[in-house]
């Protein structure tokens, strides 16, 4: 047999074993504004092949790193961002978010976003639906590598490990300051295997 025969039925296994584990799942995935949130979109590939139904929550700041209607395309929802619809002055209710999810992923999650959370700071629809959050909560830290060493961001993640949350640690690796360390979010594929497996 081929090493590439090998490695398909690999990935083949890999993605049977996700279809098994997450299909039929209510995952809401929150998104913040950092450089990384173009990996948002391999992260909701992986969980719609899987089978899940996925929600996008995103912060205004994050709309400015990629666009709700590639979000909405990928995940055939509408994308929500505010309080109220623009349109039509619907109401995108937290509380209903809370209760339909399975998990809820924040992914990419800014010092900001974490800072908010660990703070209890409800100023947006994403800190407002983690809050709501009955299910358990996923948070993939993407910073620059000081940030992520500052004492004010270590205490916010330990807040937040302290309140039930799951912390995928950020990886070691080249980041978009340039610079090279500890602060890149974990790659999609392994995010997707931590939901999977707490599930």
């Amino acid at each position: 047999m081929k090493e590439g025969d090998t490695i398909r039925k690999g990935i083949i296994r890999y993605l049977l074993y996700f279809i098994n584990m997450l299909k039929g799942k209510h995952i809401v995935l929150g998104i913040t504004g950092s450089i990384a949130a173009y990996k948002s979109c391999l992260i909701i590939r992986l969980l719609k092949k899987a089978g899940a139904d996925v929600q996008v929550v995103i912060t205004p700041s994050g709309k400015e790193f990629i666009t709700p209607i590639t979000l909405s395309a990928l995940t055939s929802r509408p994308v929500i961002s505010d309080f109220f619809s623009g349109r039509d002055g619907t109401w995108n209710s937290h509380v209903d978010l809370g209760l339909w999810a399975d998990a809820m992923l924040i992914a990419p999650a800014t010092a900001c976003t974490i800072g908010k959370m660990a703070n209890g700071v409800a100023d947006n629809m994403l800190i407002t639906t983690y809050l709501s959050m009955k299910a358990p909560v996923f948070v993939a830290p993407a910073m620059d590598l000081d940030m992520y060493k500052h004492p004010s961001t270590k205490r916010n993640l330990d807040l937040l490990r302290q309140y039930g949350n799951h912390i995928i640690e950020p990886g070691d690796g080249f980041l978009a300051s340039g610079l090279e360390g500890k602060g890149r979010m974990e790659e999609p594929e392994t995010i997707v295997n931590i939901l999977d497996n707490s599930l």
